[in-house]
């Protein structure tokens, strides 16, 4: 599940966003701060599928397994740059059935908590919807907590509520977590769509 940003921010202005993954510059600094965002993200209640406390190890195997398909095409991940230092990411899931190469899937959407509040996941989020759209993509899903998740920043966006399932997954220190679902039409799709 997506959790990690104050949910009325802004965009934020002079942040650099870039592409992940793609090529072999993305050494191991930028894998040692991935590694340090989603460890702390998960110390401060993130519920984003580990649990606490993340073992550094445990955060490095899910940024090389990630970046590995991003290399191959099956994400896209994007981060957020406040000078050399990586203070957000968020990854696009696009391995997709075969008959659903239209949608992709919104996850991992994290902000260094000494930049919440800054606009750093609206301008991830909004990044990540051109770089979605200019590969095909129609539609975008995502999942976040009912506790603490990001809620009304997605809605903000234009996100649409499906539901919510009740005792969905548990929080990194062992609680019950509801799971709301959100979908929203980007690109030419969204030219015309209805509102809800």
């Amino acid at each position: 599940m997506n959790h990690t940003t104050k949910d009325t921010e802004p965009a934020a202005p002079g942040l650099a966003i870039a592409l992940l993954g793609t090529a072999p510059g993305d050494g191991d600094a930028v894998r040692a701060m991935l590694c340090d965002l989603l460890v702390e993200a998960v110390e401060h209640g993130a519920s984003v599928t580990f649990m606490h406390p993340l073992a550094a190890g445990e955060a490095r195997r899910f940024w090389d397994d990630t970046l590995a398909a991003a290399a191959r095409g099956e994400r896209l991940v994007l981060g957020a740059f406040d000078g050399p230092l990586l203070v957000g990411t968020v990854t696009l899931r696009l391995d997709v059935p075969e008959n659903q190469r239209h949608r992709a899937e919104v996850v991992k959407l994290l902000t260094r908590v000494s930049h919440r509040g800054r606009g750093v996941a609206t301008s991830l989020m909004r990044a990540l919807e051109e770089h979605a759209a200019a590969r095909g993509c129609t539609l975008l899903v995502l999942d976040t907590a009912a506790d603490g998740g990001a809620s009304r920043l997605y809605e903000k966006l234009g996100y649409i509520l499906l539901g919510e399932i009740p005792d969905y997954a548990l929080t990194p220190r062992g609680n019950m977590t509801a799971a709301r679902f959100y979908w929203k039409r980007i690109g030419p799709a969204a030219e015309g769509a209805p509102a809800s």
